[in-house]
């Protein structure tokens, strides 16, 4: 592996995937995450709240769409040439892994299984990052990220104890857990794709891949456009514009700029923060046990991204 091929940075020392890359501010990494962690956290009432007019595969199609053309604009006047070989598998992977799929296979799992235990097997993806981080990029296992991570999970579980309306259906467990999967899978082919391709062109890329992915939804999202209410309407364009353009670019400048296990690990605190929203926008007030979920949650993100990891400092020095 090339020097500085896995450098990167916890979510307070700020470093790159890309050598010679200029690294940000110590703060902007932290803020950009926080973004994005409340844009995808307010996707899941987003969801929830579309699926009234949408399938889940339509649903799926329209945020692509909307999310390529916000992103296209500025993409296509940068005029810069698209990636080729190794770089184009990549986008092309988690294009299909993460825009696509993932997609898909999240919305038709909301049809099956309650808010808790969806987000419960869902965030069984930043540990497969994690482990996937550690064993192909070369990030190794600190203790301390994989201490936190225990802790957010349990977290996360004490919330979909807290959450559970109803049990679901064997389907919508493996709904998803494939979601899981497909997560994991985008994380880690775009950290390697983020070494050589740019931000906003690797996140139109992958947008662009997960509509042609999802095009055979084309017809049912056309009828349901027809006869969506207009609410709906404004939260799908909401979801594209917002969750998937803007929290998938911001996401990709924060990956560039850190190491795969730890910004994986923030995405544990979505489900405290998901539970925090529906409360003050859909006055859902949230149990106990939901709330004790959302703190420990949010501690074992915490202590997963506050320290300065020793594969990173030797990375550094390569």
């Amino acid at each position: 592996m090339q020097a500085g091929a896995h450098s990167g940075a916890d979510l307070g020392t700020p470093g790159s995937g890309i050598p010679g890359a200029r690294r940000p501010a110590r703060w902007k990494v932290p803020l950009t995450v926080s973004v994005v962690l409340g844009l995808w956290a307010s996707a899941f009432i987003g969801i929830r709240s579309a699926g009234h007019s949408f399938s889940p595969g339509a649903l799926a199609l329209i945020r692509l769409v909307v999310g390529s053309l916000v992103l296209g604009v500025p993409v296509l006047r940068s005029r810069r040439p698209l990636p080729r070989g190794r770089a184009l598998g990549l986008v092309t992977l988690y294009g299909l892994a993460w825009f696509g799929a993932y997609n898909v296979a999240l919305n038709t799992a909301e049809r099956h299984l309650d808010a808790g235990t969806s987000a419960m097997l869902v965030n069984v993806a930043p540990l497969l990052v994690a482990l996937g981080a550690g064993l192909l990029l070369g990030e190794g296992f600190p203790r301390r990220l994989l201490a936190g991570l225990a802790v957010a999970f349990v977290g996360v579980v004490t919330i979909a104890l807290g959450s559970a309306g109803r049990h679901g259906d064997d389907l919508g467990i493996l709904l998803a857990l494939l979601a899981a999967a497909c997560y994991a899978t985008g994380v880690l082919s775009q950290k390697l794709a983020l070494r050589s391709v740019p931000v906003l062109q690797a996140t139109w890329l992958g947008c662009a891949v997960g509509t042609l992915a999802t095009l055979a939804f084309a017809p049912e999202a056309v009828t349901q456009l027809a006869h969506a209410r207009p609410q709906d309407l404004l939260v799908a364009v909401y979801l594209g514009a917002c969750p998937t353009a803007a929290g998938f670019a911001l996401w990709a400048y924060a990956l560039r700029h850190t190491t795969a296990g730890s910004l994986a690990s923030t995405t544990l605190a979505v489900p405290a923060i998901a539970v925090g929203l529906s409360w003050a926008l859909l006055g859902q007030l949230p149990t106990g046990v939901a709330v004790v979920g959302g703190v420990v949650c949010l501690a074992g993100v915490g202590v997963a991204v506050a320290w300065p990891s020793a594969g990173v400092r030797r990375a550094r020095t390569t």
